[in-house]
C-alpha cells in the first residue's frame, strides 16, 4: 500500500473511512452477519437483511453448527460488551458503523481486561454484559472458570487454530505488538538519540518522564513480559522485570493508563504500550505533528527478543443478555469490513493475511529482530501469580 503523503488528507481518509465501510457491509455479508455459515463471504450489493412477518430485519449469523437466523425486534437499544471503547483499538468507529448499519448502540466500556475479568466475575450469577472482550489470556481465564459460551462466528475458519478455542468460547481478534513511543522534537531538543534496546530507556533523560501500563492490563502485562523476555526471564522467573522497573521507577518512570493526552500536549516524551497506539498517534491524531511521534521495537541489551506479540479476542458470556444482537456483532468483527477497521488504526486484524498491510508499520525485518510469543496455555496457568508477582515486586497499590 502506498502511503499518503499529506498528513490531513490521511486522515481525512482514514476519519471517513467507518461510514464508507458501515454502507458497503450489508452487502458483503450474507443478511448483515458478517459471512455465510460456512466461512465464505458473500458478495457486495446484497440485502441488508430479510424481513420478518413481525417487519423487522433478520440476519444469518454464525458458523457451521452455530448458523442461525437473529431477528432486530430482540435488540436492545445499547448493547454491553466488555472493553468496547472509544479510545483503543479503533473500536470508536466500529461502533459508529455498526449502529448506522444496525441501529445498534454499543455502551462505552471503558475497562482494561483485568478490570472486566474481575467486573464478569463479580457478576457472575446475573451477567450484566453480553461478551467479554480483550485480552486473550483474560478470556481464557474467564473460560476455565466456566463463564463463556461457545459461539463460532462467521469466518471463525479464518482464524488461526492456536488462537481460538476448539469449543468456541474464545476467539482472538486482533493482535497488537509491545513498542515504545516516543516524542521526536523533545528527544531532539534533550540531544537523546532513539532507544533500539530496552537498556536505553535507563538514559536519565528519558527515565525521568516514561510511563507504563500496569500489568493487570493486558498491554501492561505484554510489556512486562517484553521487557522479562529481554533480560533473560520466563514466565517462571519474573524477577528480571522486576528489578528492571524498579530500576526505572527510581529515576522517574510511573504506572498509568490514560496517557495520551499528556503525551500530545508534551507532558510526557516516552511511553511504553503497542505498536498500534503509538503509530495510531502518529498518523490519525490531529493534537500532535505526525513528524514529532516516532515508534520502535525493541531488543534485551545483547539484541534479545523484547517485543511480545499480544493476541486480543472475545466470547459469549454465559447467561448472557441480549445474545442474538451479541452474535450479530461479533460476526461484524470478524468480517473483513470490521477487520479492516482495526487496520485503520494500524491494529493487525487476525485477518490479516487477507488484507493489505500499510507501509507505515515499523520495518517486518525489526519486527522479525524483536518480535516473540509465549505459550498461551502456560501463561493463562500462571498469569494472575505473574501479575500480583510484579505488582507487589514494585510496590503498585491493588496487589
Amino acid at each position: 500500500m502506498t502511503p499518503l503523503s499529506d498528513p490531513q488528507t490521511r486522515r481525512k481518509v482514514l476519519a471517513s473511512s467507518g461510514a464508507i465501510l458501515g454502507g458497503s457491509l450489508a452487502g458483503c455479508i450474507s443478511g448483515g452477519g458478517g459471512g455465510s455459515g460456512d466461512g465464505t463471504e458473500t458478495s457486495s450489493g446484497g440485502s441488508d437483511g430479510t424481513e420478518t412477518g413481525s417487519g423487522a430485519e433478520s440476519y444469518e449469523v454464525g458458523h457451521g453448527d452455530y448458523q442461525t437466523t437473529v431477528s432486530a425486534d430482540t435488540f436492545p437499544e445499547t448493547l454491553y460488551i466488555y472493553a468496547v471503547q472509544t479510545g483503543w483499538s479503533n473500536w470508536g468507529a466500529i461502533m459508529d458503523s455498526f449502529q448506522e448499519q444496525y441501529g445498534l448502540a454499543l455502551n462505552d466500556d471503558q475497562r482494561s481486561s483485568g478490570e472486566a475479568l474481575s467486573d464478569l466475575r463479580a457478576n457472575a450469577q446475573d451477567p450484566t454484559h453480553s461478551a467479554y472482550n480483550g485480552g486473550y489470556t483474560f478470556g481464557i481465564l474467564a473460560m476455565q472458570d466456566d463463564l463463556l459460551q461457545p459461539y463460532k462466528p462467521a469466518n471463525w475458519d479464518k482464524v488461526p487454530d492456536k488462537l481460538k478455542t476448539d469449543n468456541g468460547e474464545m476467539t482472538a481478534t486482533r493482535r497488537m505488538t509491545t513498542a515504545v513511543t516516543y516524542r521526536a522534537d523533545i528527544y531532539e531538543e534533550r540531544g537523546i538519540e532513539p532507544p533500539e534496546t530496552w537498556e536505553d530507556l535507563k538514559n536519565p533523560d528519558i527515565a525521568q518522564d516514561l510511563v507504563f501500563q500496569p500489568p493487570q492490563a493486558a498491554v501492561g502485562l505484554a510489556g512486562a513480559l517484553s521487557i522479562n523476555n529481554a533480560y533473560g526471564g520466563s514466565i517462571d522467573d519474573i524477577q528480571p522485570v522486576i528489578d528492571y522497573y524498579s530500576e526505572l521507577q527510581d529515576m522517574g518512570a510511573t504506572f498509568r493508563g490514560n496517557l495520551e493526552g499528556d503525551f500530545t500536549a508534551g507532558n510526557i516524551s516516552t511511553f511504553v504500550e503497542y505498536d498500534y497506539t503509538g503509530l495510531d498517534l502518529k498518523y490519525n491524531s490531529d493534537s500532535v505533528a505526525e513528524d514529532n511521534v516516532d515508534v520502535t521495537l525493541l531488543t534485551g541489551p545483547e539484541g534479545e527478543n523484547g517485543a511480545l506479540n499480544q493476541p486480543y479476542g472475545y466470547g459469549m458470556l454465559k447467561g448472557a443478555p441480549n445474545p442474538e444482537a451479541c452474535k450479530l456483532f461479533m460476526d461484524y468483527v470478524l468480517s473483513l469490513e470490521g477487520q479492516r477497521q482495526f487496520l485503520d488504526a494500524y491494529v493487525r486484524p487476525i485477518r490479516a493475511p487477507e488484507l493489505e498491510m500499510p507501509d507505515e508499520f515499523p520495518s517486518q525485518s525489526r519486527y522479525e529482530e524483536t518480535q516473540f510469543q509465549v505459550d498461551y496455555t502456560a501463561l493463562v496457568e500462571k498469569q494472575e501469580s505473574i501479575i500480583e508477582g510484579i505488582g507487589e515486586g514494585v510496590g503498585l497499590t491493588g496487589y
